[in-house]
């Protein structure tokens, strides 16, 4: 058992009483409480486990302490609503959670790969627009849709990790206005991402930098963490 694995993987330390105490109805099919874990926590409001490998064990360590309780209603309303499964329950709640999360991010925070497998955790939420989804593959973000956080009267506070490209293209663009409008004046991506917010993920302001690149309104100097970006006067 392992923290990439524990979500997932069914070892039984001892198959001959687990199969007993299943058949006696004394605990339900084998490997189900993690994820019941899951889905409790998430649906009150809370942090995921924490997981920690040592040499001889696993430690899982439980927050008491309630991160978002607005998520908490939140779940509840839109699974009675729609009957969500235990695996769209805890979708929900990261999401509702972190507010928006890209492929790679939910992938990790399941630890499970990327694509048909993240799709079975979304079940329904996508096909009935519970959640939306923007850009492809490796890139995609997932948030829940705001037409249903209104319905809901969800109260969590506004962030910025769902803004929507050509935001963010903006406010790249009037930051580098104000602070690189020319070579001798270029500045960092971390520059960049610390004052037009550190909710927005770092890889949507590379994204944006690297088509205003491509478009000509940006030129880059320097390489990887040396490199600096300057407006052309082409915007």
């Amino acid at each position: 058992m392992t923290p990439q694995n524990i979500l997932h993987q069914r070892v039984a330390r001892n198959r001959y009483l687990a199969e007993l105490a299943y058949a006696l109805g004394l605990m339900e099919k084998e490997g189900s409480g993690y994820d019941t874990v899951y889905d409790v926590l998430l649906s009150q409001g809370r942090h995921i486990p924490t997981v920690i490998e040592e040499h001889d064990r696993v430690i899982v360590t439980v927050e008491r302490r309630i991160v978002k309780g607005e998520v908490i209603d939140l779940v509840a309303r839109i699974d009675q609503q729609y009957q969500l499964s235990q695996r769209e329950r805890i979708s929900l709640g990261l999401l509702a959670q972190y507010g928006s999360l890209n492929a790679m991010e939910f992938a990790a925070l399941l630890s499970i790969e990327q694509g048909s497998r993240l799709r079975a955790w979304l079940g329904r939420l996508v096909d009935e627009e519970i959640v939306l989804t923007r850009g492809r593959t490796r890139g995609t973000d997932y948030y829940v849709n705001p037409i249903v956080l209104r319905t809901h009267q969800f109260k969590g506070p506004t962030t910025l990790k769902s803004i929507a490209p050509h935001r963010v293209k903006e406010l790249v663009l009037a930051d580098l206005t104000t602070y690189a409008p020319n070579e001798s004046e270029a500045i960092g991506i971390a520059e960049i991402h610390e004052r037009i917010g550190s909710e927005i993920a770092r890889h949507k302001i590379k994204r944006t930098l690297d088509t205003l690149i491509g478009g000509g309104s940006v030129r880059a100097v320097g390489e990887k963490k040396h490199r600096r970006y300057y407006l052309t006067g082409n915007t």
